[in-house]
């Protein structure tokens, strides 16, 4: 017999994405202008324009890819982030220009930058409730999320003067109490036992590591993107030392995934998600890292708390305080950010002339932690509390991590890939062999 899957959200998600856009069209037609002249922060068309594009393949592709492990849910994995990248990244253009408030909301590529940077920190918080949502549901996410990081930046940057670098590279830690937050308030019983389609497989986990390498190159743009290249040196400083931390937390990624295994063997989740905790930790210091031992120092310490909480920290979340958390957001950027945010308190300390420097900063870089994990603790509950309404329709448990609760899918879509055979007639046989010998020739013709 069929499987019978959730019903259609054709009453619910259409006209939520309709209203949405067309309300954005009417806030972009009235409210908003492209600015071509003036350059504030330095930036020209021909330098920027690489890095925003290093920064949209990150956002589409990476993360995209790097939830596509779940054997049934890739399809719902790449596309929905998709969808919630582009509708958040209009709702964080509009917030951020009314946070910079003139006559118009003016649109350039920094600005898009920026939105996107701000898209990035619910890219994070979904993963942790990955499969267990529907697009509905990821659509309010993103608009809240986006609201309260906003929120936060503009918090930090007026009452604590926090640079807008800074403020934005807490999105990790953002993210992933928000998300934590998410999952603990959406919390299914019987979580411990896993869920029926939450399986990973060895062919759709090369397609998240797929996500893991656009993630690993694109990330030194993703840091020094926002960094005043006024200052001499400081983009080039950002890039080498984002690139030295994930190199050394790559490596070190391998050799504690090796030694914690029981059977001495690597993980190919711990390959995927703890190399880029070096990229995450340098990110939220990276104002104060300057030498390359720093920002390898840092790389080093992220890949082992971040590895370690991998394999130990996700079962205990589970039985402990009932966070189901998917991707495990806490250890690939929750752990890792608070390192990093850690590292910046130490070495702008160590920077400082006298005592009375270090203890004033000191206080307010713990007072930027608090603010930021307050108000993501406040918007994750009262967004997880809207969630709960079951007029949203949410998945059943048995309908969890699996696409054909809202895809059109063929019937083979649910077969296991180990299953599957492929047969051809004897002529296909014939003519599939001709090209294979001939391949070398066509080659070399070219």
């Amino acid at each position: 017999m069929a499987p019978r899957y959730a019903p259609s959200l054709r009453s619910r998600l259409a006209p939520l994405l309709l209203l949405l856009q067309l309300g954005f069209i009417v806030i972009y037609a009235f409210y908003t202008e492209i600015q071509y002249h003036g350059k504030p922060h330095g930036d020209t068309f021909s330098n920027i324009y690489p890095e925003f594009q290093d920064v949209n393949v990150m956002a589409i592709l990476g993360f995209g890819f790097l939830g596509t492990f779940l054997v049934r849910y890739g399809f719902s994995a790449l596309a929905f982030n998709l969808l919630v990248a582009v509708i958040a990244t209009q709702w964080a253009v509009i917030l951020n220009g009314i946070e910079a408030y003139n006559e118009k909301i003016r649109l350039d590529i920094r600005s898009l930058v920026e939105a996107e940077m701000c898209t990035a920190s619910v890219l994070i918080s979904i993963g942790a409730v990955l499969g267990k949502t529907n697009p509905v549901q990821l659509i309010l996410i993103s608009l809240l999320e986006v609201s309260g990081f906003i929120l936060n930046k503009w918090v930090l940057q007026t009452l604590l003067k926090v640079r807008l670098v800074d403020s934005i590279m807490m999105l990790h830690i953002f993210g992933a109490f928000f998300g934590l937050t998410l999952t603990w308030i959406l919390y299914r019983k019987g979580s411990e036992q896993r869920f029926e389609k939450e399986t990973f497989h060895h062919r759709s986990g090369l397609f998240s590591m797929l996500g893991t390498v656009f993630l690993w190159m694109f990330w030194p743009s993703f840091n020094s993107v926002l960094v005043d290249d006024r200052s001499p040196g400081r983009k080039l400083e950002a890039v080498c030392s984002t690139y030295l931390a994930l190199a050394v937390s790559s490596v070190t990624a391998a050799a504690v995934s090796v030694l914690s295994s029981p059977k001495g063997k690597l993980n190919l989740i711990h390959m995927q998600r703890c190399t880029l905790a070096g990229g995450v930790a340098v990110g939220v210091a990276m104002s104060v890292v300057h030498q390359p031992w720093e920002a390898m120092m840092i790389g080093f310490t992220a890949a082992v708390v971040s590895t370690i909480g991998h394999r130990y920290l996700k079962t205990q979340m589970l039985l402990a305080f009932q966070c189901h958390d998917t991707c495990a957001v806490l250890s690939t950027h929750g752990l890792p950010g608070l390192l990093g945010w850690t590292a910046h308190l130490l070495l702008q300390i160590k920077d400082c002339d006298n005592h009375t420097t270090a203890i004033r900063f000191a206080v307010f870089h713990i007072c930027t932690l608090l603010i930021t994990v307050t108000i993501s603790l406040s918007m994750g509950i009262i967004t997880g509390l809207i969630l709960k309404w079951n007029f949203w329709r949410p998945p059943q448990d048995k309908k969890c991590f699996d696409d054909q609760a809202f895809w059109e899918v063929s019937s083979q879509h649910n077969i296991p890939l180990s299953t599957m055979k492929i047969t051809f007639s004897s002529e296909t046989q014939r003519i599939i062999i001709f090209y294979i010998l001939q391949f070398p020739n066509l080659a070399v013709k070219k």
